[in-house]
């Protein structure tokens, strides 16, 4: 069966990559006549994430595109399940997923966790990509602050190995700076 591709997102925090990642997932909608699944995998643990979270629905909504958002903080290969006839689907966002994944569920954090979580992002990521026309991935750059905790640094770590490895799957990776995107890999369409 064939893949869909990858387009990878990234950039700092407030950089406009998410803005830039539905521009691109709505483009590619349009091109390729397909609905739209944005996989939201935040959660509202805080004032400022719920500011962050209303923010993203208001400009979906503001669109003039019909956006069909799935909830998923965790198991995102679950989302499967609820798609129809190969969507071009926006995750929104690794960073956010792989906190959820690693931290939920112990205090106690291993390299061995890590690596577990790594393959279970992976194969979810795989079994999206056998199920849509596209996956648009946002991601976070958070790798360039040394932290002292080792709990961070197996976060960054981590990240930074599924970083790697979905560039390297990806048929195009965009870096977002001061909301403009710069093409880091593919060729411009």
């Amino acid at each position: 069966m064939e893949k869909a591709p990858i387009y990878f997102v990234t950039g700092g925090v407030r950089s406009g990559k998410s803005t830039f990642a539905e521009k691109l997932t709505t483009q590619c909608s349009q091109d390729l006549k397909r609905g739209i699944v944005y996989i939201a995998c935040g959660r509202a643990r805080d004032e400022e994430m719920v500011l962050r979270i209303n923010k993203h629905q208001e400009q979906r909504e503001q669109s003039n595109v019909s956006w069909q958002t799935r909830e998923f903080p965790t198991d995102i290969e679950e989302s499967v399940k609820t798609f129809d006839h190969q969507p071009v689907v926006l995750l929104d966002c690794l960073t956010t997923l792989l906190d959820n994944e690693l931290f939920s569920a112990n205090t106690e954090w291993s390299q061995i966790q890590a690596s577990q979580v790594y393959d279970k992002i992976l194969a979810g990521l795989e079994t999206i990509q056998q199920n849509v026309s596209t996956l648009v991935i946002v991601s976070n750059e958070v790798l360039h602050e040394y932290s002292h905790f080792s709990s961070v640094q197996l976060y960054q770590r981590t990240l930074g190995l599924l970083h790697q490895e979905i560039v390297q799957r990806a048929e195009k990776a965009y870096l977002v700076e001061s909301g403009m995107p710069v093409m880091m890999k593919g060729l411009q369409s």
